[in-house]
């Protein structure tokens, strides 16, 4: 009996979106592919699909699809966007009056290196006066910064990362490293041959980068920093959730 050719059967852009949208983390990531590839069948149907999801939580889809509806960069739907979510998509609160739009903006448009710089700075601005003005942060700054500003900004990344960066990433390999520091930095890709890595040509401003590669947090003035930031109440609570 005389066979055809094999049948290959294509979803719609339509029925890939729901799937996406629907799927465990692990399944998103097996259609992560397919959703990028496709991107321009998938833009027109970005805003709309916004309305569905929750802007308080962090789900990384409905980043990934904001960040294909920037691919278009200054077209009518990036403008759609803009006119609609002036503030960005993604709902943010500060104790502090802190704007998180322009970190949300750099996320959105992958402009990672831009976003690292802006998180160092609302750090600053989060840490007090003093440290504004000397330019960094003392780990004994850490602990009274409100835990709903470093929830926004955890969200921020992990939502415009697919999932990848973020303190609350940054404290789940820590822990699954059972708190060893010296093997989380050069997972992290932050150290190389026992040498501290240079500021900022040494580091990977993509997607491309290792897991918890970003955000930085000043990792050049050692762990003290990093460790009182990830011990942060309001964070651990994120990654208990």
């Amino acid at each position: 009996m005389l066979s055809g050719p094999p049948v290959t059967t294509t979803v719609s852009a339509d029925q890939l979106l729901e799937r996406f949208l629907e799927a465990s983390p692990r399944q998103r990531r097996s259609l992560l592919t397919q959703v990028l590839q496709r991107a321009a069948e998938l833009r027109p149907q970005v805003i709309d699909q916004l309305d569905r999801l929750d802007a308080t939580g962090d789900d990384w889809a409905a980043g990934t699809l904001i960040q294909l509806l920037f691919q278009g960069e200054h077209d009518a739907l990036t403008q759609a966007y803009r006119q609609r979510f002036p503030e960005g998509w993604l709902a943010t609160t500060s104790a502090s009056g802190i704007n998180y739009t322009p970190l949300q903006l750099a996320l959105i448009e992958q402009r990672y290196e831009e976003a690292d710089r802006l998180t160092s700075e609302h750090l600053r601005q989060l840490a007090g006066a003093d440290a504004v003005s000397r330019g960094y942060v003392y780990y004994s700054e850490v602990p009274p910064i409100a835990a709903v500003d470093l929830e926004s900004i955890d969200r921020l990344w992990v939502v415009y990362s697919q999932g990848r960066f973020g303190f609350s990433v940054q404290i789940r390999l820590l822990r699954s490293l059972a708190g060893r520091w010296d093997q989380l930095w050069p997972r992290l890709g932050w150290k190389q041959g026992g040498v501290w890595t240079r500021y900022p040509s040494a580091f990977t401003w993509s997607l491309d980068a290792p897991e918890g590669h970003l955000p930085l947090v000043n990792q050049l003035r050692g762990v003290r920093l990093m460790d009182a930031l990830l011990a942060h109440p309001g964070l651990q609570q994120r990654v208990a959730a």
